[in-house]
């Protein structure tokens, strides 16, 4: 069997593996992902890009090349629509309005199918020579050793002998029913909400017609009592033709034995050519694996957690994955960092995750079932108005989902809790929560100057305090560029003088005190 070695092995090349491939790669490590599919498959998911994964797109050096990827005209937008009863029923209000949250953020959201998307991180890794992509191949067998993981990969046409590739980690990054996770003995706890769902891909210029009266909307949901909160909801593909859909559909159902013109017709309230291009089911559940690291094996996507596609938050919630899990790998590798900085993948992603799943999705689900339950125009009229419009006049989600990780066990400082979705948009540099933007006085946004390891911003700071930072992290051997500012301007929104933020431009600590700010580095290293 034909052997090779590198340093991390990946399991999977969808859009997280391939994040995932490139981070590692910029920072000089060698990296085999193992994918399955020579080209991306044309399903129109995973759609909505937040400013935080645009962000990331900016570090992986592909920012612009995703955005001119779009498939929709960039002077149309990329909002969504909440709709009752029908999509043409003339109740409607804005729904995740994330303009709102931009201030927070250094870079705008996007929205593009995921095959789009996959296709810009591929072309990326192509320019990288540090990776090596198996296209064609799929994992096997995964065995361990104290210092090594060993993937065997067998070619899907069984045209070539399998191969093994030798590493210090694998990551399975395959997917929901993914391989590295069942191989490391990593079990799942799933809340199945018994709802079968169907997926259509089609096309309908007629429906583009319809919609003109939502202009600079690309996402559409359907809230029908009939349904208990479960949503329906439409998506453009392109600007003109091409849509999916969502929505529950009876156990039973087949691909022969329904009538999904007439479903589509129902949940926009009005009949309309379609020609259907696909026609798949899924099951609605929420599954979370019980750990992210096993040994030298980790997780993260799909394989480490999976839900409904409401809300956008999937593919979202991967690449942060793949932005954290990078640089504690990195650190492993470079010497610097330990089994404990590995162990806070999962201290600090599994949380977020289960917040996301409980506090947003089954919320939405729960709170749209409870609405549902208590209006209805037709048994009172003037109630329900009020209580939809009351809806329609804050967008609460989009402010409180900020991902963060207030009480890792490598954070220093901040309020006690634990990593969760649930937070709260603000100025301060908190522990644990994604550095705002702020511009310092060359002009410039901090983002322009955040190095690829750990960054301190020092402002009006003396010699002293600044050295003692720096000193420990030479000690130490870990990687710190230092911002030198003034304290002035927006930047005292930031509350604190001093701010060591970590690879992924989260905040590992802010103070005033050299010494604290040492003694933080410590901690945010695994010490």
């Amino acid at each position: 069997m034909n052997e090779q070695n590198f340093d991390v092995v990946i399991n999977g090349g969808g859009p997280v593996g391939m994040a995932l491939a490139i981070d590692l790669a910029q920072r000089g490590h060698r990296i085999a992902v193992v994918e399955r599919y020579a080209k991306p498959q044309p399903v129109p998911k995973g759609q909505n890009l937040t400013q935080r994964t645009m962000e990331h797109f900016d570090f992986w050096g592909c920012e612009q090349e995703l955005r001119a990827a779009r498939l929709v005209p960039r002077d149309y937008g990329i909002g969504g629509l909440n709709t009752y009863g029908a999509l043409l029923s003339g109740w409607h209000y804005d729904f995740m309005q994330r303009e709102m949250v931009r201030p927070y953020y250094d870079r705008d959201n996007e929205r593009l199918p995921q095959y789009r998307t996959e296709a810009v991180l591929r072309a990326r890794a192509a320019q990288l020579d540090g990776i090596t992509v198996f296209y064609g191949w799929s994992g096997k067998a995964l065995t361990q050793g104290a210092d090594t993981a060993e993937l065997v990969i067998t070619h899907h046409k069984g045209e070539q002998p399998d191969q093994c590739l030798r590493a210090r980690y694998v990551v399975g990054c395959d997917g929901s029913r993914s391989m590295v996770r069942d191989a490391a003995g990593i079990s799942e706890t799933r809340r199945d909400h018994a709802m079968k769902m169907v997926l259509l891909v089609f096309r309908s210029r007629e429906l583009h017609e319809l919609l003109t009266v939502f202009p600079d909307k690309q996402l559409y949901n359907v809230l029908h009592p009939d349904l208990k909160g479960y949503w329906q909801f439409f998506g453009r593909v392109d600007l003109g033709e091409s849509w999916f859909f969502h929505a529950p559909v009876p156990q039973e159902t087949t691909v022969d034995n329904y009538d999904f013109a007439a479903h589509l017709h129902r949940a926009v309230g009005k009949a309309f050519a379609v020609e259907f291009d696909y026609i798949g089911f899924w099951d609605l559940r929420i599954a979370i694996a019980d750990q992210y690291r096993a040994g030298n094996a980790f997780i993260a996507g799909d394989a480490a957690h999976s839900h409904p596609p409401y809300g956008g938050y999937g593919i979202n919630t991967g690449f942060e994955d793949a932005r954290n899990l990078a640089w504690k790998l990195h650190a492993a590798l470079s010497g610097w960092g330990g089994d404990r900085l590995l162990d806070s993948y999962d201290a600090e992603r599994r949380p977020v995750f289960a917040s996301t799943a409980r506090d947003f999705i089954e919320n939405f689900i729960e709170d749209d079932r409870a609405f549902l339950e208590r209006y209805n125009p037709d048994r009172n009229l003037e109630e329900f108005r009020a209580a939809w419009n009351a809806r329609a006049k804050g967008a609460p989600e989009v402010n409180a989902f900020e991902p963060n990780y207030r009480g890792s066990p490598i954070v220093v400082g901040g309020p006690a809790g634990q990593p969760s979705a649930k937070g709260s948009h603000v100025f301060d540099a908190r522990a644990g929560h994604h550095l705002p933007p702020r511009m310092l006085s060359d002009g410039h946004s901090v983002f322009a100057r955040l190095g690829r390891d750990f960054t301190l911003i020092a402002l009006d700071m003396e010699d002293a305090e600044v050295t003692r930072i720096c000193a420990a992290a030479d000690k130490a051997g870990v990687p710190l560029e230092v911002i030198r500012d003034s304290w002035a301007e927006d930047r005292r929104d930031w509350a604190h003088r001093m701010i060591l933020v970590r690879p992924d431009h989260f905040v590992a600590w802010a103070g005033d005190n050299g010494r604290d700010g040492a003694d933080a580095l410590a901690v945010a290293v695994g010490a």
